[in-house]
């Protein structure tokens, strides 16, 4: 069951906008999805809403903004472990990711196990 990169990479931002849209109430306006050796780099853009992108103009709703997001995606972070799991056959040894308030993307880095290239 050897999946191509492409596949997986389809596949993982076809299932994180799901999981945005059953977890979150919302998916973002587009997911890209590259791995890169031992990394699943993945690109959410329009994930801020508009009451959002007001908060941000303060620095202290800017900070509120990403601590809230951020919580929001920790909660649900064995959904998003399962799903690369599931899709990869790798378990997540690491997940990071970070949101811009200034262009409303998200950016979530998931480390695996193996390298994920050299599977193909």
């Amino acid at each position: 069951m050897n999946k191509s990169k492409g596949s997986m990479e389809a596949e993982i931002s076809k299932a994180l906008t799901q999981w945005e849209k059953d977890f979150l109430g919302r998916g973002s306006v587009s997911v890209k999805t590259d791995i890169l050796r031992d990394m699943i780099i993945v690109t959410l853009r329009g994930i801020l809403t508009p009451a959002e992108y007001v908060l941000c103009e303060t620095k202290e709703g800017m900070l509120s903004i990403k601590r809230m997001r951020s919580d929001l995606i920790e909660s649900g972070m064995d959904g998003l472990k399962d799903i690369i799991h599931t899709i990869t056959g790798e378990k997540v040894k690491s997940f990071h990711t970070d949101i811009s308030t200034q262009s409303g993307e998200r950016v979530m880095v998931f480390k695996v196990k193996n390298d994920l290239e050299k599977n193909n």
